[in-house]
């Protein structure tokens, strides 16, 4: 009996014990759940009890070189439901799927799905979602937000670049200065009770967006205009399949002008430019047509550049010494290198005349005889030196690079043939910035739009530096080629460019495009001024021009009547 009485005290301690345990056990627990990870718990309650929306950013303005405003923000509106919130299902889809103009089962999906918020349609035009706030639909939110606008519609297109549905930048500058443009987003945070229904006596908080900072380019949006139309012109009247025309500043790089016509509507970027019939094509059919929409020929493509290559030949020449201005040369119309005659544009031959005649006459032959004379380890050299082997380092995505023979592979033929500009391929923009180094005394100069970032009110922030390469040629080649390129617009292939009380150099071209039985040209002028001082440099390329196709007779006058208006608006003024 003492026994069992024993093991009965014995078994109430264990059980008095284990409560004991078990209380301290949950005691410490809520010690340490109240006391270590109560901020832990505290945003765990408030993720059930908040609801976020974002607010986008107002996108930082792009303006042209004389503050204009070249991308702008048009106020739009997201419109999303609570499916919580939501007293009258049916009465939400009919007014939206009236208002939005879209589907009515597409809205009912969306309406009926239950999550915490779901979006309906974003980029809606204020107009619309001020009338959809006013039917005071429960569970309904009208989010005003931002959307880009374009008030030149096409202009510059390829060069500007356009966004997505999330305002974010697609092509273009907007892509390339993303980080500038798009500010920071805001939010809206509203409380719930259990069941997700807004407590209207907590209200909505807020923490406003940032807007993002402005970027002013040297894109001129006069200039742009006048090099459009020279452009739409010229591809009018020569049936042409594009027209690409670049002017910029030899001296520091800027750009004041970048047009491929055909442009596309920066307001509507995904309908194609064109009257082709896309209703049979895949989705990747049509996103391909897209994509080649899109691309910028100026720094996207390259192409064989033809005779304004020779620019590049007769610096080289110049500068190693294996050429002078009175050296004489003999075109019979061709010249045979190794096993192969290479015919000059003009089969009947230049006859006898000096180096400076065969650049005015555009001479094949003097130009391979020049190569020849560098040899392939020094043509390589050049190549290097000029800067023609890496990327200019534009400040658009996308720069394609230099396609060129291997030195190891290139021979006497692909030497003569590259002398001329054939047999490879570069992109415009790399000529224009080589030509640029090779004419304005020797300095590698960075092609480049953004020129300064302002902030959203439109103080000064910083300016935009871009790296300058010097002493890529001498300062005494650099004047002899400019003397030599001025005597090509005045006396020779280049005088359809000239123009009365100004000096201007330049160079003519026309190439065959790949296969050449296909007998397609590429018409192509480089010219710049004042030829003593160059401000200015210009390049037209036509590509399939038809019928005259030559350079020197279709492209030339291009420039000729871009520079005409242009270098007057720049304020450079004629020569008595």
């Amino acid at each position: 009996m003492k026994k069992n009485k024993t093991f009965h005290k014995k078994k109430v301690w264990i059980v008095f014990f284990c409560c004991g345990a078990m209380l301290l056990g949950l005691l410490g627990r809520l010690i340490y759940l109240m006391g270590f990870r109560s901020d832990y718990y505290y945003e765990k309650a408030q993720d059930l009890h908040e609801r976020e929306r974002d607010i986008k950013a107002e996108r930082g303005e792009i303006l042209d070189a004389t503050g204009k405003v070249l991308a702008a923000n048009k106020t739009v509106c997201t419109i999303s439901v609570i499916h919580s919130q939501i007293e009258e299902p049916e009465k939400v889809i009919s007014i939206l799927s009236k208002e939005l103009d879209m589907e009515e089962e597409e809205v009912r999906k969306r309406v009926e799905k239950v999550s915490s918020i779901e979006r309906i349609k974003t980029n809606v035009d204020k107009e619309v979602g001020d009338a959809i706030r006013d039917y005071g639909l429960e569970g309904v939110k009208v989010d005003e937000d931002y959307k880009r606008y374009y008030p030149y519609g096409s202009l510059a297109s390829k060069v500007l670049g356009f966004t997505g549905g999330d305002n974010q930048g697609i092509i273009g500058l907007e892509v390339k200065y993303e980080e500038t443009l798009k500010g920071v987003s805001g939010k809206i945070l509203t409380t719930t009770d259990a069941r997700g229904v807004e407590i209207d006596e907590i209200g909505e908080s807020r923490i406003d967006p940032v807007p993002g900072d402005n970027l002013q380019i040297s894109l001129d949006i006069s200039i742009q205009e006048f090099a459009e139309q020279a452009a739409k012109k010229v591809m009018e009247e020569k049936q042409a399949e594009r027209v690409s025309i670049l002017l910029m500043n030899p001296q520091n790089g800027e750009i004041y002008a970048c047009v491929n016509v055909p442009e596309f509507d920066l307001n509507d970027p995904f309908t194609l430019n064109t009257q082709m019939d896309t209703s049979s094509m895949s989705q990747e059919e049509k996103q391909d047509l897209l994509n080649q929409m899109w691309r910028n020929p100026c720094l996207n493509d390259t192409y064989e550049p033809g005779s304004t290559f020779k620019i590049i030949t007769m610096s080289a020449g110049l500068e190693e010494g294996v050429v002078s201005l009175e050296d004489q040369f003999f075109c019979p119309g061709y010249k045979v290198v190794d096993d192969r005659r290479i015919h000059c544009a003009k089969r009947t031959g230049h006859g006898a005349q000096t180096f400076v005649e065969g650049a005015q006459n555009s001479c094949n032959p003097v130009f391979i005889e020049v190569g020849l004379r560098l040899g392939v380890k020094n043509y390589y050299k050049y190549f290097r030196q000029f800067g023609l082997l890496k990327k200019t380092g534009i400040d658009l995505p996308g720069e394609a690079g230099t396609i060129m023979h291997k030195e190891e592979n290139m021979g006497n033929v692909e030497l003569a043939t590259v002398s001329f500009g054939q047999s490879f391929q570069i992109t415009p923009i790399q000529l224009a910035a080589t030509v640029s180094a090779l004419i304005n005394g020797g300095n590698r100069i960075t092609p480049h739009f953004g020129v300064n970032i302002q902030s959203p009110d439109g103080s000064y922030v910083k300016k935009i530096e871009y790296p300058v390469e010097t002493g890529i040629i001498s300062e005494e080649t650099s004047r002899t080629v400019r003397e030599i390129l001025e005597s090509v617009v005045s006396q020779g292939s280049g005088k359809n460019a000239k123009i009365e009380g100004y000096r201007i150099g330049g160079k003519t071209a026309t190439s065959q495009t790949l296969p050449r039985s296909a007998n397609r040209y590429i018409s192509s002028f480089l010219g710049f001024a004042p030829a003593d001082d160059p401000q200015i440099l210009g390049l037209c390329i036509i590509h399939d021009p038809q019928g005259v196709y030559y350079g020197g007779t279709i492209a030339a006058p291009v420039i000729r009547s871009i520079f005409a208006n242009v270098l007057p608006y720049l304020g450079i003024e004629p020569e008595e």
